[in-house]
């Protein structure tokens, strides 16, 4: 196995550990530094393995980006279920998420550098709405082909439209009423809205 970067400890051959070590790294990297000023370099010395190894599990820097956010990375597992209680799922998961840990979520440092950064913040974004597409797409109509006048794409970036603006007036801006509102009733009223986003 290669050294490890210079100043971390060396790793034993483990890919499944050094993959989770790495998205943990990832994860705390993105939120105190941002997407563009995060190098893989870093989440490599954090992670205590090598820049190559990152590459070969994760490719790119975007990739990884991908694979640390809890709400992207999970998408599949929280969207599983009876398609009427889709719209509860993803409400539930997405404010347990972020009341659990919202400063280390690199969702929340993504918004907070989107003005800095456009670029980035559209294309990672652009992914994250194409994933979240596909996945809905399988729940709400798996044997359905995409029709020339489906709107599942608008009402999945509505989706995440929403959640964002959620996200940046409760958990960055901090803007009443959202900032005091219990969870609980956050959840209520997500999920009524998104309900009516999904489903009309």
């Amino acid at each position: 196995m290669a050294d490890a970067e210079p100043g971390v400890p060396r790793r034993r051959r483990d890919p499944e550990g050094h993959r989770a070590a790495i998205i943990d790294a990832a994860r705390h990297t993105f939120a105190e530094r941002g997407y563009a000023r995060t190098t893989l370099r870093e989440i490599a010395r954090r992670a205590g393995v090598t820049h190559g190894l990152i590459t070969r599990h994760f490719a790119s820097k975007e990739r990884l980006f991908l694979q640390a956010v809890p709400g992207n990375r999970d998408l599949e597992q929280v969207a599983a279920g009876d398609p009427g209680t889709l719209p509860d799922r993803i409400a539930d998961a997405f404010v347990r998420r972020l009341e659990t840990d919202a400063v280390n979520d690199p969702l929340i440092a993504l918004l907070r550098s989107a003005a800095s950064d456009e670029g980035s913040a559209a294309d990672l974004l652009a992914a994250m709405q194409e994933h979240s597409a596909a996945v809905y797409r399988s729940v709400l109509a798996p044997d359905a082909a995409t029709a020339s006048d489906d709107d599942m794409d608008a009402r999945v970036a509505l989706v995440g439209a929403q959640m964002m603006g959620v996200a940046f007036s409760r958990y960055i801006a901090r803007t009443e009423p959202l900032a005091s509102m219990s969870p609980d009733r956050l959840t209520e009223h997500l999920t009524r809205i998104l309900r009516s986003i999904l489903f009309g």
